[in-house]
């Protein structure tokens, strides 16, 4: 059951935070564009690459642009598969 779970839990963050994570980067660099900083669609597609690469970096992103809170994990019941997803993508995580 726990596997299950665990699965519509990776399934939900690809389908529904994945999206809001891209609009997130879109806007921010919209929004921070300049002369130093030019932010084109080639930036803005590596950016989004970058962090949609994986299931993990994108539960990373969603708490780092405030999509998301811990408290949201926590009331969903889902604070212990990102625990667990964040173990098992370690590897792919932004350090």
């Amino acid at each position: 059951m726990r596997a299950k779970h665990f699965t519509k839990f990776r399934h939900k963050i690809s389908q529904e935070l994945k999206p809001k994570v891209i609009t997130s980067i879109v806007e921010e660099m919209a929004e921070t564009r300049s002369e130093e900083l030019p932010n084109n669609s080639a930036h803005e597609a590596a950016t989004i690459a970058y962090w949609t690469a994986s299931t993990g970096r994108i539960l990373q992103a969603a708490l780092m642009r405030e999509i998301i809170t811990e408290q949201w994990l926590k009331e969903t019941g889902n604070l212990r598969n990102s625990q667990h997803l964040f173990h098992i993508e370690r590897d792919k995580l932004h350090r």
